[in-house]
């Protein structure tokens, strides 16, 4: 059995950790909050403007949106994998990570390179992929200005045909202990399905329905990637909050178990004295 003062020294330590294991919850909690309220604000956004254009597609007749919707023989692709800045968050960055491996593993004997947002998936990725770019600091001010200059530059290398076919994989929030990898085509544009997409309504378009679609598309697809980008970090700190939480109960059962510990070794310590001066007493008086 360990000494009294390595028992000492291991309950001081634990309840340190808990200490910070518990602030990083309530940071999170609260981080937590307001991203929530952004993605969940802009979902009905995202989903409306999606609807709009299909509703418009569908009663255009021939391929509308031009470049965009080009299919090409898939052979350079380019994944955008969005990731956290920091770790202490759980499963939240391997699963992003296992995710980009299976769509690797999916494109075998084609070109697969990776688009990193977040620290923790380029830093990891870059052992086994090609990286293309950086962008840690979208995360530090997360705005669809900012974003849109990523899209702007993720659009470009599939209309200049650097890449064939760029996926975005990210963690969707669902609530705070469950996020959701998902894996979205971003270009080309998926075919529309004429037969479920039906414009809902009689309108009247100016300056006419193929220009106000291909107006519309270069800010779908910069709606997406903000909202994809959106969706990850809510789950980032839905995820640290649920794995600081674990790490707060799974240290106080430690230091509980440890100060039970302590005082049984206390205990044995303090008989043990007593027996020796009751053994020393007789001693003298035999």
């Amino acid at each position: 059995m360990a000494n009294l003062k390595e028992i000492r020294n291991r309950i001081t330590s634990v309840s340190s950790t808990m200490q910070i294991t518990s602030a990083m919850k309530m940071v999170s909690a609260a981080k937590l909050k307001k991203a929530q309220d952004a993605i969940t604000a802009m979902r009905p956004y995202a989903e409306k403007l999606t609807e709009l254009l299909q509703d418009l597609s569908a009663t255009l007749e021939g391929e509308i949106g031009g470049d965009y919707t080009t299919q090409r023989e898939v052979k350079k692709v380019l994944l955008v994998a969005v990731t956290s800045n920091r770790g202490l968050c759980g499963a939240f960055n391997s699963n992003i990570i296992k995710e980009i491996k299976n769509r690797t593993e999916f494109y075998a004997g084609k070109q697969v390179d990776v688009f990193a947002i977040g620290k923790k998936g380029g830093d990891a990725l870059i052992k086994t992929h090609k990286i293309h770019g950086h962008h840690n600091a979208i995360f530090d001010n997360l705005t669809f200005e900012n974003v849109a200059g990523i899209a702007d530059d993720l659009t470009q290398k599939f209309l200049t045909g650097e890449y064939d076919r760029i996926e975005l994989v990210y963690n969707q929030f669902k609530n705070a202990a469950t996020q959701i990898v998902q894996v979205e085509q971003f270009l080309p544009l998926a075919p529309i399905n004429t037969d479920t997409a039906a414009a809902s309504g009689d309108y009247i378009f100016e300056p006419g329905k193929e220009e106000i679609v291909l107006a519309l598309i270069p800010k779908s697809l910069k709606t997406q990637l903000y909202k994809g980008i959106r969706d990850s970090f809510a789950s980032e700190h839905g995820a640290r909050m649920t794995a600081m939480h674990k790490a707060t109960d799974n240290a106080t059962a430690l230091r509980n178990q440890l100060k039970l510990t302590y005082n049984k070794a206390r205990q044995a310590a303090i008989t043990s004295e007593i027996l020796e001066i009751v053994g020393g007493a007789e001693a003298l008086n035999g």
